[in-house]
């Protein structure tokens, strides 16, 4: 198959995000001849550089954040030279014309997709200085990366602004959660296999667990994270994603529509919170210093561009319930943090007991089946059933049956930014956010950033290297669950 030709045009080339994640995803699929050698992947931001500085810095970026293994100096070289850049001030219309005239000496109607990679700030005045410098064709497109706005007005305005000059279906709202390899097997897991579709549900789940965990802590981006937090950060977006990929009703189709609204059906089925659930049911805590993997590391009023008296949070968990008749009842605990003890993103369906009991154990009833769903970091299902342990009498005992999805495959499997930037090219919606949904999961966020601002109350401290404060372990034991790794 030959490679997709395009023109992509990476707003913010020379940041962080640019160069950890879309150089790489990009030259990658480039190296597995994904991407035509005539594609065009031009680079811009405010710095003054040449074509040549920025293959150089691309360069750097490749040699520093790709799996050596995967480096083939003549793709590599290859790939360097289909860079090019132009420097554009996102404020500054005068600025978009030296783009605009190298976008123009494209074919006609060939696919053009715009990667805004920069501040919130600055989307709507780069969509309407692209539109104005007469760049903007039917063939276009605009990933939006978040944070999509601090709030649910702001997040308005952002889409509002944006709508003016590129309609819904050629907006992309990037969660690269949604394009990870075990988020794409959990959609497999649950609607291609007839034997989990009877128990997604309240009659045989007992809890759902979400946790997404960070060792790091804000890595340099303190202004940025200072202003944000982990509710705004990681709840509003990747969390809730995930919480709707498990708990959603079978779409009529793959397609995007249809996914989509099945999405939104379970954010409008969110339970809003209550002051009183605020305080009950949300934890919010703040690292102290203290050590990861055996190295001090300091804590977050410590760390550069953090406010000595901040109050942002660095850590949530909370308990969501889902007023439907598959989910009522049933508890979804979300958690995420950073500096804690190990970097993990999983999902955990913990099945209710047996009904009735015929096993007369001593030691007690076994223990539920489980089904942990793992996205990093290393991508796998795990179930856990019950055996009988070898021997005289009748001893159970647990068993995992554990799928790791790089073993299974003998295959590398493709980083979420590689599948989501094809998928932009390809022009498939399936895996990004509709303005309705963004919308819906602001709704249910807003009341626990008043919440929290109504009480007044600093977060609460944790060690660096520990699960966090805990008032965690107390939020899911009252209702007489336990997180996994304390299980």
């Amino acid at each position: 198959m030959s490679g997709l030709t395009f023109d992509l045009i990476l707003f913010g080339a020379t940041g962080d995000l640019a160069g950890r994640k879309l150089l790489p995803a990009l030259y990658m699929r480039f190296r597995d001849k994904d991407i035509a050698h005539d594609a065009r992947l031009i680079g811009t931001a405010r710095q003054a550089m040449s074509a040549d500085d920025f293959r150089a810095l691309a360069r750097r970026h490749l040699r520093e954040n790709v799996d050596p293994a995967q480096l083939d100096e003549p793709a590599c070289e290859a790939f360097l030279r289909s860079l090019e850049y132009v420097p554009v001030d996102g404020s500054d219309a005068e600025s978009f014309k030296p783009l605009a005239s190298m976008l123009a000496q494209s074919p006609a109607g060939r696919t053009r997709v715009y990667f805004l990679a920069t501040t919130p700030k600055l989307f709507a005045g780069i969509c309407h200085n692209l539109a104005a410098a007469g760049a903007v064709t039917p063939e276009s497109r605009v990933v939006l990366e978040k944070p999509l706005g601090s709030d649910l007005a702001s997040s308005q305005e952002i889409s509002r602004a944006v709508a003016q000059d590129f309609p819904e279906e050629r907006i992309y709202r990037i969660d690269h959660y949604l394009g990870k390899e075990s988020v794409q097997n959990l959609l497999a897991l649950r609607f291609g296999n007839t034997m989990f579709e009877p128990l997604w549900s309240r009659a045989w789940v007992h809890d759902v667990q979400i946790t997404i965990a960070e060792e790091v802590g804000v890595e340099g981006r303190g202004d940025f994270y200072d202003h944000t937090g982990a509710l705004r950060d990681m709840v509003q977006n990747h969390l809730l994603q995930l919480l709707c990929i498990v708990a959603m009703e079978p779409p009529t189709s793959i397609g995007p529509d249809s996914v989509r609204d099945a999405k939104l059906q379970v954010l409008r089925a969110l339970t809003p919170y209550t002051e009183a659930d605020v305080r009950g049911k949300t934890v919010r805590g703040q690292y102290r210093a203290g050590a990861i993997a055996g190295k001090p590391v300091p804590g977050y009023l410590d760390e550069p561009g953090i406010a000595q008296n901040s109050r942002t949070e660095t850590f949530v968990a909370l308990k969501a319930e889902i007023a439907n008749w598959r989910w009522a009842g049933v508890p979804f605990y979300l958690r995420t943090g950073k500096r804690l003890q190990d970097r993990l993103a999983e999902i955990v369906v913990n099945f209710r007991n047996v009904p009735h009991d015929i096993i007369e154990a001593p030691e007690g009833p076994g223990a539920a089946n489980q089904l942990v769903i793992r996205l990093q970091p290393d991508d796998g299902l795990m179930l856990q059933l019950q055996a009988k342990t070898p021997g005289d009498g009748m001893k159970l005992q647990a068993i995992s049956l554990d799928l790791l999805f790089k073993e299974e495959l003998k295959t590398r499997m493709l980083d979420a930014y590689e599948r989501l930037l094809m998928d932009v090219i390809r022009g498939r919606l399936t895996l990004f956010m509709r303005r309705d949904e963004l919308e819906a999961a602001w709704m249910w966020v807003e009341p626990i950033m008043h919440g929290w601002a109504a009480m007044n109350e600093p977060p609460k401290p944790y060690t660096a290297g520990t699960w966090g404060p805990a008032a965690s372990s107390a939020l899911i034991g009252r209702d007489g669950c336990a997180w996994h790794e304390e299980a």
